[in-house]
């Protein structure tokens, strides 16, 4: 149940209309009950000066692209309400001329375009709207009894509006019929959502969440729990097994949607969403359509629904039945949009957005593991509305022709169109080892400001979870996830690799970087320190690789490792046996992979720096001091020893190294795999031949 959490001492602070707007519609945005995420928009009314320095009234309203849960004063639009208001006399407008006309009139040129549902804000003559999308309010709307039921509930202070895409003609409906009832004290619109008014900002607000309160328990008070959906046809599986499915099928969904680009997963196994999935009529109902247009512009039409008995199925039953379900699912797609489409228009990804699996939950797909999120989240509010709907009568929706012209409305895409372009590594999944490390966090950084999504694995996991922290603090979003791993063990290896699939749905890049290092005189060189050597920088190079190859498998949309290996790798380093031998090891061991991965599109090169000392865990060891006694030179000394030795004369620090593994990662680099790319300033010693 949404509360009022309007607070007088907060209001009290703001000293303009547009700041008080912001915030109401941040308390309006913060429950994802009442609005959609992108979606609603509010406005006011007011006064402001105009370029001429005249006093004029005005409408501040949402712009376009923003969500109100964060929205600020400075992303609202300022219109000149005198240039708006002849607009109502009009039989007809065109979307076209109302976007043209609206630019027109802005008080300031450089704010974002106003909100779609501008006109219906400025034809109603109050000082404050809300538009919300709530789920107690559309699951009336998306019943086939909702405007009896709205009788029911509200009397005599509704207007009922029937389904209409949103622009001029929507806006003076509602605008005519709230004139001609004088009792009117909210808009209900079908298969669409609420508008609600006030004289003053606290009173819309005040207005809204009670509205949503009434609607909400009437709508409770019919409800039973043991009946949703039809009752409970499947059983859930316990956590531990469901992990172990999604372990399996993840990479094989990911690969499957991410035909024309690259998609991140994330999953929802939440109690609500089980509750649907196992549901008896999940499958009709998640067919039906959309409950809304700001639901269908993030989760398609509908979702993909997978029937899974894990009582009579195989896992491998079910990644075939997947395989073949998303690829009917894109042909059906295909289907419906030749069949509505206009002569300019371009289809989207025909992969699902939101793929539902009884006994398993919800996996969704997006560009970034933010907006499937996006879609999960939309997908979870229309399953409460269907929850409402069905509570008091049969669930209805947009049909395919207005889901279409909603989906491939050119003002919807022109909201799409204000996202930043895509970097190179957007849509990438990259899992690093030594993830805490010098280079493995300068690497990691690189990869996320160029849009991928990181995993940083590292035995020391407090180190890795400060990077992953500070690249989602940057990012605002949830970019990066650590995990403690010894790369010397085939079980926790395995458990980080599976990690990085349900975290993000698969791997993309994986940069052996995990090390150690040990310095003595061949003759003192213990089998303690060879097998150490050995076990850190060979096989574990060789478990992640093997794991993570086993994956980008499975994906089949090919895949890239970077190796980190050493000047050593080719130059017998002094008193460095076991080390320079497995570094070595380390960069045959890449090319044997490069080999094999090359028929499926699975790129392996390895990057030999030197003497990166900067944020370095192993200069940081005893290895220093080591290194300084072989050059007979004082520890502090060694920096500048290595920089005498090079014919440029420079240190190499983490940025170089990161830089050379994106290169070889990106797509700059497409063409070269089982190669080398020394980066150690230019030690003649080491010179590749």
């Amino acid at each position: 149940m949404p509360k009022n959490n309007w607070n007088t001492n907060d209001a009290q602070t703001f000293s303009t209309d547009v700041d008080l707007l912001a915030y109401r519609s941040n308390l309006i945005g913060s429950d994802r009950t009442v609005c959609n995420w992108g979606g609603g928009n509010t406005s006011a009314k007011g006064h402001m000066k105009n370029f001429k320095g005249e006093l004029v009234e005005v409408l501040w309203v949402k712009g376009s692209g923003s969500d109100l849960a964060t929205i600020q004063p400075q992303q609202f639009t300022a219109l000149n309400l005198e240039d708006i208001r002849p607009l109502f006399s009009r039989e007809q407008m065109s979307d076209e001329e109302m976007v043209a006309y609206l630019g027109h009139c802005m008080i300031d040129s450089s704010q974002p375009r106003a909100s779609i549902e501008t006109l219906l804000h400025a034809f109603l003559p109050f000082k404050h709207v809300d538009h919300t999308h709530p789920d107690a309010i559309i699951s009336i709307c998306c019943a086939h009894n909702g405007r009896e039921i709205a009788q029911e509930i509200f009397g005599d202070r509704f207007v009922w509006v029937p389904y209409i895409r949103p622009g001029f003609t929507l806006s003076k409906m509602i605008a005519e019929a709230v004139l001609q009832n004088p009792n009117a004290e909210l808009v209900l619109m079908e298969k669409h959502g609420l508008v609600t008014w006030g004289d003053t900002a606290e009173e819309s607000y005040a207005k809204t969440i009670a509205i949503i309160q009434e609607a909400e328990s009437f709508i409770h008070s019919k409800m039973n729990k043991a009946a949703l959906f039809g009752g409970t046809k499947h059983s859930d599986l316990e956590e531990s097994s469901r992990n172990k499915v999604l372990k399996e099928i993840l990479p094989v969904i990911r690969g499957a949607v991410s035909e024309s680009q690259k998609a991140i997963l994330s999953i929802d196994t939440s109690e609500s969403i089980l509750q649907f999935v196992n549901s008896k009529e999940a499958h009709q109902l998640s067919s039906i359509g959309a409950a809304c247009p700001d639901h269908l512009v993030h989760t398609k039409m509908k979702p993909l629904y997978i029937e899974f008995d894990h009582t009579l199925q195989t896992i491998d039953e079910l990644k075939t039945n997947i395989k073949q379900q998303i690829a009917n699912y894109k042909e059906e797609y295909k289907s419906y949009f030749k069949l509505y489409k206009s002569e300019n228009d371009k289809m989207f990804d025909p992969s699902p957005r939101v793929i539902l699996i009884s006994g398993i939950g919800m996996i969704n797909t997006g560009k970034s593991y933010s907006m499937a999120q996006v879609s999960g989240a939309l997908y979870n509010r229309a399953i409460e509305v269907m929850k409402g709907a069905t509570t008091l009568g049969n669930f209805v929706s947009l049909n395919e022709e207005e889901s279409f012209l909603i989906e491939y409305w050119p003002l919807e895409l022109y909201k799409l169109s204000l996202a930043p372009p895509e970097k190179e590594f957007s849509r990438h999944i990259v899992f690093i080892t030594g993830g805490a490390g010098g280079i493995g966090s300068t690497t990691a950084e690189h990869f996320v400001a160029q849009g991928a999504h990181v995993v940083l694995a590292d035995i020391n996991e407090e180190g890795a979870q400060k990077v992953a922290d500070k690249l989602n603090q940057l990012s605002k979003s949830s970019v990066a996830s650590a995990i403690k791993m010894d790369v010397t063990s085939e079980e926790q290896v395995t458990n980080a690799i599976g990690h990085t699939v349900l975290t993000y749905g698969g791997i993309d890049v994986v940069v052996n970087n995990a090390g150690l290092a040990t310095s003595a005189p061949f003759e003192e060189t213990s089998l303690q320190e060879w097998e150490l050597n050995m076990n850190v920088l060979g096989t574990g190079y060789f478990l992640v690789a093997r794991e993570a190859f086993k994956t980008m498998l499975t994906q089949n949309m090919g895949g890239n490792m970077v190796f980190v290996g050493s000047k050593n790798s080719i130059y017998a380093g002094k008193n460095a046996a076991a080390y320079s031998a497995v570094k070595a090891l380390e960069i045959h061991l890449a090319k044997c992979i490069a080999t094999e991965g090359g028929q499926h599109n699975i790129r392996v090169n390895s990057v030999l720096p030197d003497a990166v000392l900067q944020g370095s865990a192993i200069w940081g060891s005893k290895w220093r001091e080591e290194r300084a006694a072989a050059y007979n030179i004082e520890p502090d000394q060694l920096e500048e020893h290595y920089r005498q030795r090079t014919t440029l004369l420079v240190n190499i620090f983490p940025s170089d190294i990161a830089e050379a593994i994106l290169f070889f990662a990106s797509s700059k680099s497409s063409k070269t795999t089982g190669c080398m790319l020394t980066v150690d300033g230019g030690v003649p010693a080491a010179f590749a031949r």
